[in-house]
């Protein structure tokens, strides 16, 4: 009996999907990487997916984890392996508001377990454009970020335990809701951002938080990063750290916004820096709104910020959301576009830009630059449009973005993880004996290699 009837009759034919019905599964979101796995299985428990693990294990089958397939860099790539479909473990197993945490399996929906915590009175402030699609196991897997990493950290800060099956079918059972466990080395951070390629995450335990009562935002325009940091800091002194997002959309993508998305078109003449704002109270009755324009008024009258729009209803703040959430359908227009997702700190980010724009020049004149960012986590996104089709132009501009970051006291990758498309960079950047360290990791957990194979490790 062949490994795919093995696994049928382990999981049911239904749950074993071949042919074109496996085809379906073969496609990364950009349309970069198109593949013909050998089948995707869709294991419905945690003991299911070691048993499939196990068969892999033993045939030496590849297997690459999926959750809701709407990464950026190849992580998903699996041609002639098995896809290996957490959609189907879509439980909540617990949640306890009294010690704000929910314990949810991997395939669960980021904008469902939103819904879970806010139905309690309280979030799950991870945030992004993705969340009707992303999974729990995805989203810890890549250690996402989005708009909120600003005040409650990335997918990892929310993260206390972890259930994991590794590539032999052995099941880690670390699902603890401790805050503080000093018992050796940290295996949660170890799997947390490894794609995949150490185990396959089947449950995690999540934190919650209180849900803010009300909400200020606001679209500031002003001429300079410099003066958009300071804004930040004074904005995140003056409210005592309420700062939820800090959001930079430059003139250029506004243009490219209203003429793309006319009813979303900027409310003022688009300055070279805009920035959502948004701040936020837990506080009963606390006006965050009143703070935010007092803040901003100041701001103006020194000269400071050029253009300020604060939200009057809800409404009106969704409209602001929406010109920020737009960036991926308003970005990703052209097969040829050469994405990157960077992070410098804070006070470097216009120093970046200043050497990035000149650069893309002298490697393309007639390129064009989309940029968008986390700005008040230093996280940039960095798109390129070629004037031609060319793998070796984008592979040139891909590198110097990544040097240019590097040089910068940056990071190549900041919320989208590695997969295939940053390998050539993790081996030109990454600290040799960090690379030694993680294959000597990857080796001993996962020996045969099969998990995930050809991402993240050069």
């Amino acid at each position: 009996m062949d490994l795919l009837d093995r696994l049928s009759d382990l999981l049911g034919p239904a749950q074993v999907l071949r042919g074109a019905e496996a085809l379906a599964y073969g496609r990364e979101w950009t349309g970069h990487y198109v593949w013909e796995p050998l089948a995707v299985v869709r294991p419905g428990t945690t003991e299911e997916v070691a048993a499939v693990l196990r068969l892999a294990h033993q045939t030496g089958t590849p297997v690459v984890p999926l959750g809701g397939n709407t990464g950026l860099n190849g992580g998903t790539f699996a041609p002639g392996a098995l896809m290996l479909s957490l959609s189907r473990m879509n439980r909540i197993r617990d949640l306890n508001p009294a010690a704000r945490t929910v314990v949810a399996e991997a395939g669960v929906v980021l904008e469902t377990l939103q819904d879970l915590a806010a139905a309690q009175g309280l979030a799950f402030p991870l945030s992004f454009g993705a969340k009707g699609s992303a999974m729990v196991g995805g989203f810890l897997s890549t250690n996402a970020g989005g708009s909120n990493v600003l005040r409650y950290g990335s997918a990892r800060a929310l993260c206390l335990g972890l259930e994991v099956v590794l590539a032999d079918g052995r099941i880690w059972h670390g699902l603890t809701g401790l805050h503080k466990d000093n018992t050796g080395y940290d295996l949660r951070d170890l799997i947390i951002g490894a794609e995949g390629t150490l185990g396959v995450i089947t449950a995690a335990v999540l934190k919650l938080v209180p849900a803010p009562g009300a909400y200020a935002t606001a679209l500031v325009g002003l001429d300079s990063l410099s003066e958009a940091l300071a804004l930040l800091n004074t904005v995140q002194s003056g409210t005592g750290g309420a700062v939820e997002a800090f959001e930079f959309m430059p003139d250029r993508y506004m243009a490219r916004l209203s003429r793309l998305k006319p009813a979303l078109a900027c409310p003022y003449a688009p300055r070279p820096v805009n920035l959502l704002i948004e701040t936020a109270t837990t506080v009963p009755g606390a006006d965050p709104g009143a703070a935010l324009e007092s803040l901003l008024g100041a701001a103006m009258e020194a000269g400071q910020i050029a253009e300020a729009v604060i939200a009057q209803s809800a409404s009106q703040r969704r409209k602001l959301w929406e010109m920020r959430e737009s960036a991926a359908e308003i970005t990703f227009t052209t097969p040829d576009i050469v994405d990157c997702d960077i992070a410098l700190p804070l006070d470097r980010l216009e120093n970046f830009l200043a050497r990035m724009t000149p650069a893309l020049a002298e490697l393309d004149p007639g390129a064009e630059e989309l940029v968008i960012a986390h700005l008040g986590d230093g996280n940039i996104h960095y798109t390129a449009y070629p004037s031609r089709p060319d793998p070796v132009l984008a592979q040139a501009i891909r590198a110097r973005v990544s040097t240019e970051a590097v040089a910068l006291g940056g990071s190549f990758s900041a919320e989208h993880g590695v997969g295939i498309s940053k390998r050539a960079t993790m081996a030109a950047h990454k600290d040799p004996v960090a690379l030694q360290m993680m294959a000597a990791i990857k080796a001993a957990l996962d020996p045969k290699g099969i998990l995930n194979p050809g991402k993240v490790l050069p």
